[in-house]
């Protein structure tokens, strides 16, 4: 099992935990609607949110702000 991650891991990369929980969240969604699905599909070894924690702290996601507007990229 992994060791569960802290907060000040993340504060290097994102100006509050805010952010972070936005885009980590949209990526966890993006990796769960991508995952194929089938017998057997729920012995996943990773949940998608912990892996789209693994990513935000790999630097593998980005964002970027536009006034009011925020978007997601991913480096894949």
């Amino acid at each position: 099992m992994p060791s569960p991650y802290c907060v000040d891991d993340f504060k290097e990369k994102f100006d509050s935990l805010y952010r972070l929980v936005i885009v980590a969240s949209a990526r966890a969604i993006h990796l769960a609607k991508n995952e194929p699905r089938g017998f057997g599909s729920s012995l996943r070894s990773q949940k998608p949110t912990i892996k789209a924690l693994e990513d935000v702290l790999a630097g593998k996601l980005s964002y970027v702000t536009s006034g009011e507007e925020e978007t997601l990229e991913t480096e894949e």
